[in-house]
């Protein structure tokens, strides 16, 4: 195997036409795409390890992932000749470097950061369909940020991750978790080691709650100290989330 070099990906796609990033028989995955479009060029089957598995819909702009191939090729070519084989696609090969053997895609990440994009606004969205979630009713951003506070740090997360989550602990660490109003548009960051499957999306769906007024951020602390999914608000679609970028 010492002869492998390995590279390093940093990855931007629209989620929408597919169905999530790992293989599954149920439709056609970015992972597939991508390792086809490798297949095609390098003349060898490509696998490719991520830094996050994203769901059905989600997006992203800084996924990472890792290959092994048994040739050197310069990195210039291996984005360039792997794009022109992802046509058309809505995927990109933002950049690829050589990185040491010791570097895995998934278990150097350090932070995984994440964007959640909802346009708030009466009229429905003409140019980002599936890519925010749709809220017509007025959200005050302020008192979304307000409801954070409960949320920031370590806790046990069982209220807002998915019945079908596989993590062996419910215990995370969110590291930030803000809220912004960008025009008619109300951004959500957070940023932690790692995250349980849906917990972002079922962070956002409740601190909408808070945001319409129909959730105390008190309502938003019981929730969480409930350990309980019941107790969790809707579980936000998920168009409007972005894998932004990893931390190594």
């Amino acid at each position: 195997m010492s002869a492998m070099s390995r590279y390093k990906l940093t990855i931007e796609y629209d989620g929408t036409p597919f169905a999530g990033w790992q293989r599954q028989t149920n439709g056609r995955s970015v992972q597939e795409a991508i390792e086809e479009a490798i297949g095609r060029f390098a003349g060898e089957p490509a696998r490719i390890r991520v830094a996050g598995r994203t769901d059905a819909g989600v997006h992203a702009i800084g996924q990472v992932a890792h290959l092994d191939l048994a040739r050197e090729w310069r990195t210039d070519t291996i984005r360039d000749a792997t794009n022109a084989h992802l046509r058309p696609e809505p995927v990109s090969i933002v950049s690829a470097e050589l990185v040491p053997a010791s570097f895995n895609a998934r278990t150097s990440a350090r932070k995984r950061h994440y964007l959640y994009r909802i346009l708030n606004r009466r009229s429905p969205p003409a140019l980002e369909v599936e890519r925010v979630w749709h809220v017509p009713w007025t959200l005050d951003a302020a008192a979304m940020q307000d409801a954070t506070r409960a949320l920031v740090g370590r806790h046990d997360f069982t209220t807002f991750r998915a019945a079908e989550c596989q993590a062996k602990s419910p215990l995370r660490t969110l590291d930030t978790l803000d809220v912004e109003r960008v025009g008619d548009e109300i951004r959500i960051r957070t940023s932690a080691r790692s995250f349980l499957h849906h917990q972002v999306r079922s962070i956002v769906g409740t601190l909408m709650l808070a945001g319409a007024g129909r959730w105390s951020a008190e309502d938003v602390r019981a929730a969480l100290d409930a350990r309980d999914r019941a107790r969790c608000g809707p579980t936000a679609p998920a168009c409007g989330l972005y894998l932004a970028r990893v931390d190594y």
